[in-house]
């Protein structure tokens, strides 16, 4: 998918008033989940995206390049924060309210499961807290099968409910 037709979609999708906006947020969303997964899954899922979208994530990569611990620490566990901080996150990148962060980011996450392998989706969002899950397609929004592995963040979405409520 070409960068043009991934933020145009997000724009539609999210009922966005421009391609400025829709690129927005796009940027935050891909910088806050490249911040919540391992660093090897955000590159792996950078690879898969037209370089546009992918540079948000690289730049969030890259910011990690600190001591050889904190590159295998960030490698393979991303930053623990739950939906209101992803939220928080999206809506200071985007210049937006949490509200509107949320309803923009799930709009992303639809416009990026059909963007990329379902192979790498599934690991993705195996990689989120059940909280953050509610914001994925319909389809995706069940548990992925190896989710009960204790993937980052299992458990950390209780104490919000969890998408039981």
């Amino acid at each position: 998918m070409r960068y043009e037709e991934l933020t145009g979609q997000v724009q539609a999708r999210a009922q966005l008033p421009d391609r400025q906006a829709a690129e927005r947020t796009v940027r935050a969303t891909l910088e806050t989940l490249a911040e919540r997964i391992p660093g090897g899954l955000a590159d792996h899922l950078a690879a898969q995206l037209p370089a546009e979208a992918a540079e948000p994530i690289r730049r969030v990569i890259a910011s990690h390049e600190g001591s050889p611990e904190q590159r295998a620490h960030h490698r393979d566990h991303g930053e623990r924060f739950d939906l209101t901080g992803f939220a928080g996150r999206v809506a200071w990148r985007a210049e937006s309210t949490e509200e509107e962060a949320i309803r923009e980011a799930s709009a992303c996450f639809e416009v990026l499961d059909s963007a990329v392998a379902p192979e790498l989706m599934e690991k993705v969002y195996g990689a989120l807290p059940n909280d953050i899950r509610e914001l994925l397609p319909a389809a995706r929004a069940i548990q992925p099968k190896d989710a009960g592995a204790g993937g980052a963040g299992a458990g950390e979405a209780e104490g919000r409910g969890g998408a039981d409520g």
